[in-house]
């Protein structure tokens, strides 16, 4: 390995057949020439289209590295407030002890990962306008590899960064902004620059996405929808509130918020509020490796069915009873459970009533007090699409915009009533907070909302917050080596360090 960051490997389809062959029908470029891989924009396409691969790959030989699902999985949700898993043997990873462990895989794995990326996006950029075809579709191409760049960038400044409120306005290191294909050392470049070059990739990609007149055919592959989201994201992450507000609305633009029966049926398809997802199908399954192996609840992998993933006992309570998402978990109120874990065993009226709500359980699995019934898994054993961006992010990120701006408390709360009143989420909601109690009414409707898609970690990190889980005597639901506190400070300010695998090769990253 001369370079982590260097690692050339954009997928090349071998034909085309239906849509979603166009985009499993790939073969890396290691094997094919570059000057192949972009002799026309059909093949440079393919090329776009192993970027979007990428995202649903297995890694490192390890079952646990299955592309952008492992991020959402132990960086979003293990390490967060809200997800409890009953793993005692992974308390390392949920109390976030690894941080500074240079040489740990989990460590190296969102460096590897996002950076392959990167260094595939990089020749895209640099190469397309070389193949043979029309302008407007190489122009569209490149606007989807900057897209795919600076959400890269955005994942790894997030982790590997300091949070905004600890980087002296972004004076801190950021991350290493490879631009090209080169692989000689080089420095880490500032928060702010980082930034800087996540809008910039942003700017030019909507531009070039404007100008092609090009639209994407199937909701994996990215467009300027795509690109807003991505804007908005970083704009809230680096506190650029006008920033944030403006692209949040521009990236739901006709993406209306999802309806009841769209909510319960799984996350595991594209409805019209998904702006983007990786593509999942049973012929292209990543099997007991993939992301939906590790959370579907009716799935026959062993890591849901030992160990079902399960909301937060204090979460859960907080969602009002008018609330479709409050059926989601399942509630064990008057029912009778091991409490110091949460497991119902097979004999009890609990474990009874999971089946009776939920019969597409698989057979053995277990059942724990608050286990979820949000993410299903398509087909066995982890078949799903997995989402990245939907509108209801969006509104999210438009509320606590609109807040620190100072903005009229009636404009938050009008937005807040559209995500959780107009979308018949709960059509009991109204609200009429200000204030701090406005702001914690957002940071609530994010949790409720966006709980098991890997936002935890990052929010309460964004936010400066601890994270504050209790075990059943105070509380909670969390088993003793989980019920933690972790302060913001701790854990070298929650900023994954740069892997030795990078530093080893470049001295200038260190």
């Amino acid at each position: 390995m001369r370079k982590l960051i260097n690692i050339l490997a954009v997928s090349a389809a071998v034909s085309l057949a239906s849509c979603s062959k166009d985009y499993l029908n790939t073969s890396p470029t290691d094997a094919t020439s570059t000057s192949t891989v972009f002799a026309t924009t059909d093949n440079a396409k393919m090329a776009v289209n192993g970027l979007a691969k990428m995202m649903t790959t297995q890694y490192l030989s390890s079952q646990g590295f299955n592309g952008e699902g492992t991020i959402k999985m132990y960086y979003g949700n293990y390490p967060g407030n809200h997800f409890f898993v009953n793993l005692s043997g992974w308390a390392a990873i949920i109390n976030s002890t690894y941080n500074e462990n240079i040489s740990s895989i989990y460590c190296y794995y969102p460096w590897y990962y996002y950076y392959k990326i990167i260094g595939n996006a990089n020749s895209i950029v640099l190469h397309v306008d070389e193949a043979s075809g029309s302008a407007a579709v190489k122009n569209f191409l490149k606007a989807q590899a900057l897209t795919y760049r600076a959400y890269s960038f955005l994942m790894l400044a997030q982790l590997y960064g300091n949070r905004w409120d600890d980087s002296n306005d972004g004076a801190t290191d950021g991350v290493i902004l490879r631009l090209d294909e080169s692989t000689g050392d080089m420095a880490r470049a500032t928060l702010l620059q980082t930034y800087q070059q996540i809008y910039k990739d942003l700017d030019e990609a909507i531009a070039l996405y404007a100008g092609s007149g090009v639209s994407r055919s199937a909701n994996y592959e990215v467009d300027a929808n795509v690109a807003y989201a991505i804007y908005a994201r970083a704009a809230i992450t680096r506190k650029d509130y006008a920033t944030a507000e403006t692209y949040a609305v521009k990236a739901r633009t006709g993406y209306p918020l999802m309806t009841n029966a769209e909510y319960k049926a799984g996350f595991n398809t594209p409805n019209q509020e998904w702006i983007w997802g990786s593509y999942g199908a049973s012929d292209e399954t990543l099997y007991y490796y993939s992301y939906f192996a590790y959370i579907g609840y009716n799935s026959s992998a062993s890591a849901v069915r030992t160990y079902p993933k399960c909301i937060s006992r204090e979460l859960f309570a907080k969602i009002p009873a008018t609330d479709v998402r409050k059926g989601l978990f399942l509630d064990p109120t008057g029912y009778t459970y091991t409490t110091s874990s949460g497991n119902a065993g097979s004999t009890t009226a609990l474990y009874k009533r999971a089946f009776e709500l939920y019969p597409n359980l698989y057979s053995t699995s277990s059942v724990f007090a608050y286990m979820q019934f949000k993410v299903s898994a398509a087909d066995q054993p982890g078949v799903g699409n997995l989402n990245h961006f939907r509108s209801a992010e969006m509104y999210l990120i438009e509320a606590e915009a609109k807040y620190y701006q100072n903005k009229a408390a009636s404009e938050v709360q009008s937005v807040l009533v559209a995500l959780n009143n107009g979308s018949g989420r709960d059509a009991s909601y109204t609200c009429t907070k200000t204030g701090t109690d406005l702001l914690n009414e957002i940071k609530l409707y994010r949790a409720i909302e966006l709980w098991g898609e890997g936002f935890d970690w990052f929010d309460m990190k964004r936010w400066n917050e601890s994270i504050s889980r209790k075990g059943y005597a105070d509380g909670g639901n969390f088993i003793t080596s989980l019920a933690v506190t972790i302060a913001p400070t701790a854990n070298n300010k929650w900023t994954w360090k740069v892997p030795q695998k990078e530093t080893d090769y470049n001295t200038l990253a260190e």
